[in-house]
């Protein structure tokens, strides 16, 4: 049963309407609680404009893999912190530098975890890695931990990918594995996210992807294959973006979020219910817009309504609110079609309505 009074119906016909008016090619979206998912469903096709003559007319269905992009920054790089945050190895107050020799002497080593998860470090809001750094990972990693910081740390809050990228190499310094490796085995395994890992995807897992732009160098639709440029240049992981999930993984990520246990009883725990109640909360004080940690109250939403949401260039959303009790997920392939925000931006906040105002 879908919690409270939700009209199903009326979210059915919505995510139709992306469809019908090619927002989208094809979506997937679910509701629920902690005790599971209440309502759900998939529309569309997968990849109408395929080689073949009638492309692939297969619906979106709960294992179609989807393109994280900025999903990836809460799945992998927010989670990631917060294990971390909770074995109390990484303070999210202290100067980085203090606990990090990378950036012993430089702008960055002044900065707190706090301040890059709430967007508010000054770090560079300019996201075209390799016209700055050039195209080798180790150049990159050198660059933006040695970058001069834009502005004065709590002075503006500026979303940048910057600060999801400095905080996943943070996690790889302190738990001394790749970021990939850690969200495997701290996050994903416990959660039994089982369909949820960083690309590139091997050819049976690419085969189930909702494909997103042609690549710029082959003109074929990526499809397994992170869709952010960033990431490719840093061999698709990194805290930007890279990851792949299914609709179901999510539910059981956000389930978590809300307080459901982790479905491996024996595995290591990942995040909790102190770092949710820590990131779920404005941290920004009178600056706009107003963040949590990494999370940020949901367009239309006052933040003491408690509804958090964090959205993937893609065409992802996923939301949630420990006050409702309730999460939700809309997966899209948006980029297919057009990299305009709108009108998508307008059936996200609809979604949003129709999932947690009944």
């Amino acid at each position: 049963m879908a919690p409270g009074n939700t009209d199903i119906a009326a979210i059915e016909r919505l995510v139709g309407t992306g469809v019908r008016e090619r927002v989208y090619p094809g979506a997937v979206w679910a509701l629920g609680d902690t005790e599971g998912t209440r309502a759900a469903g998939a529309t569309g096709t997968l990849d109408p404009l395929g080689p073949t003559a009638a492309g692939d007319r297969r619906l979106p269905a709960p294992d179609t893999i989807f393109d994280a992009a900025s999903l990836t920054k809460i799945i992998a790089a927010w989670a990631c912190v917060g294990a971390l945050w909770e074995d109390g190895v990484l303070p999210l107050d202290a100067p980085l530098a203090t606990y990090w020799s990378e950036v012993d002497d430089r702008p960055l080593g002044t900065v707190t975890a706090r301040e890059l998860l709430t967007h508010t470090a000054g770090v560079p809001p300019h996201a075209d890695l390799a016209s700055h750094y050039g195209t080798e990972p180790g150049h990159i990693r050198a660059g933006v931990l040695g970058e001069v910081l834009h502005r004065p740390a709590g002075e503006a809050v500026e979303y940048t990918d910057r600060a999801a990228l400095i905080l996943g190499y943070l996690v790889e310094h302190l738990a001394g594995r790749p970021l990939d490796r850690v969200a495997t085995s701290r996050i994903w395994r416990p959660l039994e996210m089982r369909d949820t890992r960083f690309g590139p995807l091997p050819t049976a897992l690419a085969a189930r992807c909702a494909p997103t732009e042609p690549d710029p160098a082959t003109g074929v639709r990526l499809r397994g294959t992170v869709h952010d440029p960033s990431a490719r240049l840093l061999g698709g992981v990194c805290g930007v973006a890279g990851a792949f999930t299914v609709r179901d993984d999510l539910a059981r990520f956000l389930r978590r979020l809300l307080g459901a246990p982790s479905a491996a009883g024996g595995a290591e725990p990942g995040f909790g219910p102190a770092w949710v109640a820590e990131s779920l909360a404005v941290h920004t004080g009178d600056l706009e817009p107003a963040r949590g940690l990494f999370w940020h109250p949901a367009p239309g939403t006052h933040p003491t309504e408690g509804i958090y949401t964090h959205y993937g260039f893609t065409g992802t959303a996923m939301w949630v609110s420990a006050k409702r009790h309730r999460w939700a997920v809309l997966l899209t392939n948006k980029v297919y079609y057009s990299r305009e925000r709108e009108p998508l931006n307008t059936i996200r906040d609809t979604f949003r309505g129709l999932a947690f105002d009944a």
